[in-house]
């Protein structure tokens, strides 16, 4: 079930809300938290019952695993406990993720003809397998107390956070479940969670969905791009897997804080980033936590000299590439981030704001060229819309591409003021010139959330955005980290 579709706004959100403080209401909390884990499970077991095999089976598993590694807590057993945890858990993870990648591999490397198995990605797996990995180790460390299994499984499979994150630790969410003031339904929760879920579904809906028709053309029809054109799919992309990702963790944080539910903030304008590590401070900050608590750290960090730093910071990026995707595009993406954080280690952080805004554009440039190796299928593909780029052919932009940015209410808006037959690109205009306001000069979700009060102006503000959202829902269309 998509969080942008007709289903879960009308039916599934009213119908979760209302059930679960309705028996919270009559005190019935267990019975509460059990609905609240039933509709979770249905959401997430909606887009294929096969993958709600996959994740009870996990959270069992696991849930087990805590309880065994608690008991031997102090003892060698309680580490192979830990270590057979995580391996298992990096193990299922990587047999439904990269058997078929490895297989390619081995073909090419051996010039064998072995079949891939065409194994089916569950939904999610990337995200639950490294929250649940994070709770076996932080119980191994005795950082965890005691949990009953319905608040664990609640923990795993709460459905805000579920597919596309932010990966939650047990301390952020478990604790929560167990707050009876957090049971009782409440107004104010209940609106900011409304205006936050109206920001993200609009980014989702009215920018990132736009540009990503613009995208998919100009991958598929590379060879029809100049220099104009493959810059301006270069961009769409940038924007496109912003505003995709960005609106995703907006709508989940709005849609716990209806439940009373506080989940950590995964963005912070990243693309204001000055430098590349600046950028992975702002850019899906929970897997950045997740990789430095849980890798960088126990991997000696920064502690054992620069050599060891450099090829830490390597193997960190190389790890980030390959749990995005399975495929050299994804790898190389990483890789060169690395590349760069390790220069960008090298000399110091600007402060001069001349600088600063200089570092900023070198960096945003960068980022612009790595996402073309990140959407790309091949390498191949990727170089030759680089090659396109840099072609110097600064030849008309393809129709078709400014076609993908009309949109019909935005075709009637200036068909009324008969302004696109004197400027027949005005909307793809418009459209590129919003995105970068909105990412570089407009306060940004976190800030806009942090500031709410429940006032006319922002009723009437979350309202319109929610209605020409929802009234914009005409094709439903899958989150891009889903596929991660």
């Amino acid at each position: 079930m998509l969080f942008n579709s007709y289903l879960f706004i009308l039916i599934f959100i009213p119908l979760c809300l209302l059930g679960y403080f309705l028996l919270n209401g009559f005190k019935k909390y267990t019975v509460a938290q059990c609905f609240l884990l039933g509709m979770s499970l249905w959401f997430y077991g909606y887009f294929n019952y096969y993958y709600l095999l996959i994740i009870v089976i996990s959270i069992f598993a696991n849930y087990g695993l805590y309880h065994f590694i608690g008991k031997f807590r102090g003892t060698k057993k309680s580490k192979t406990l830990m270590i057979l945890g995580v391996t298992a858990n990096l193990c299922v993870l990587g047999f439904f993720k990269y058997t078929d990648f490895f297989i390619d591999n081995i073909n090419f490397v051996f010039k064998s003809n072995l079949p891939l198995l065409h194994i089916l990605l569950p939904l999610g797996i990337s995200f639950f397998t490294f929250q649940q990995i994070s709770f076996i180790v932080d119980t191994y460390k005795g950082k965890v107390g005691k949990y009953g299994f319905l608040h664990y499984a609640s923990f795993v499979a709460f459905f805000p956070q579920l597919v596309a994150g932010p990966i939650v630790t047990h301390d952020e969410l478990i604790n929560q479940f167990e707050d009876l003031q957090k049971k009782r339904f409440n107004t104010e929760n209940f609106t900011k969670g409304l205006f936050m879920f109206a920001i993200g579904l609009s980014k989702k809906v009215l920018i990132a969905d736009v540009f990503g028709a613009v995208v998919n053309y100009g991958y598929v029809a590379s060879e029809r791009l100049n220099t104009v054109s493959a810059w301006i799919v270069i961009l769409c992309y940038t924007f496109q897997i912003y505003f995709d990702f960005s609106g995703y963790s907006d709508m989940a944080i709005g849609l716990a804080k209806m439940f009373n539910i506080d989940l950590p903030i995964n963005f912070n304008s990243p693309y204001r980033s000055v430098n590349i590590n600046d950028f992975w401070d702002r850019w899906h900050m929970t897997l950045t936590r997740f990789f430095t608590k849980y890798v960088y750290i126990p991997l000696g960090g920064n502690r054992k000299g620069k050599a060891k730093l450099v090829l830490n910071i390597l193997i960190v990026f190389f790890l980030s590439g390959l749990w995005h995707g399975a495929g050299w595009t994804f790898i190389i993406w990483g890789i060169m981030h690395g590349l760069l954080s390790i220069i960008s280690r090298a000399i110091k952080k600007p402060t001069n704001k001349i600088l600063c805004v200089l570092s900023g554009f070198v960096t945003f440039i960068f980022i612009n060229i790595t996402w073309v190796f990140f959407r790309a299928d091949t390498v191949t593909d990727a170089i030759f819309i680089l090659g396109k780029a840099f072609s110097f052919n600064f030849a008309p932009v393809d129709p078709i591409i400014i076609n993908a940015f009309r949109t019909p209410e935005l075709i009637q808006l200036f068909a009324l003021a008969d302004v696109e037959q004197k400027f027949p690109n005005i909307i793809a205009v418009i459209y590129l010139i919003t995105a970068f306001v909105i990412t570089f000069l407009l306060p940004n979700s976190k800030k806009m959330y942090d500031r709410f009060k429940p006032n006319i102006l922002t009723f009437v503000f979350t309202f319109l955005l929610f209605i020409w959202s929802f009234l914009s829902l005409s094709g439903v269309s899958t989150f891009l980290y889903f596929n991660f």
